[in-house]
């Protein structure tokens, strides 16, 4: 049963600066959202739907959680991070339909519109192939992932708003399911990839990831 908010009003408006469907989590992206250093509340699962969402001012995420949950109690809360600009909310569930209506609940509580969203932008993205046993040390050293390997081929991506290297991993995932998810760098300034495997892993994953960020719709940055 939907609970009334006391206080859906707020004085200051919000900005809007992304709102992100990810369906069906892929099996790596998954476990890497519910890493302890990532998943501040309820991990996801494999075949969850996730929705992503990054206002500004930061603390403006507090009403946006607060709508979300009144309108579908049923969703978990993964992420809620406030950082020095800008506020962070992941939620997940089974039910793709449950997910979608507590972000409809968020966008109407807001007066906000999915398109508000800034549309992403790439800043950079490489293929080193055969990496060295050197690089391959110092690339572990700052994983949250697996591990690259000597010899494979390394993906690296770079997009902004940051959040976008959410649905960029997952997405690459499903393209290349035998590639290894080094680092997903997906809060603060921009948005990074390391992503390991063969060369034609890593290029389909990198094809895939330029096809999904050239088709979400927004406003310019």
């Amino acid at each position: 049963m939907r609970q009334e908010s006391p206080m859906s009003d707020t004085s200051i408006s919000s900005e809007l600066r992304v709102y992100l469907m990810v369906e069906d989590l892929q099996e790596q992206f998954a476990a890497y959202l519910g890493t302890p250093t990532r998943a501040r509340g309820y991990p996801p699962f494999a075949g969850d739907h996730a929705l992503i969402i990054e206002v500004a001012p930061a603390l403006a995420i507090e009403r946006v959680i607060d709508l979300a949950l009144r309108e579908v109690p049923g969703v978990e809360p993964g992420i809620l991070f406030v950082e020095r600009q800008f506020g962070v909310l992941e939620l997940h569930g089974k039910s793709l339909d449950e997910v979608k209506r507590a972000g409809e609940a968020v966008l109407a509580g807001t007066g906000s519109s999915a398109g508000d969203q800034l549309r992403p932008r790439v800043l950079y993205h490489d293929i080193i192939e055969n990496v060295s046993d050197q690089h391959a040390v110092l690339i572990n050293r700052n994983r949250k992932g697996s591990m690259l390997m000597p010899g494979q081929s390394l993906l690296v991506y770079e997009m902004t708003p940051a959040l976008f290297a959410a649905v960029a991993a997952n997405e690459a995932e499903r393209a290349a399911p035998g590639l290894s998810m080094i680092d997903v760098q997906m809060i603060g300034a921009a948005g990074r990839l390391y992503l390991g495997g063969t060369t034609e892993e890593v290029t389909a994953a990198r094809d895939r990831i330029t096809a999904v960020l050239s088709s979400i719709e927004g406003r310019e940055q």
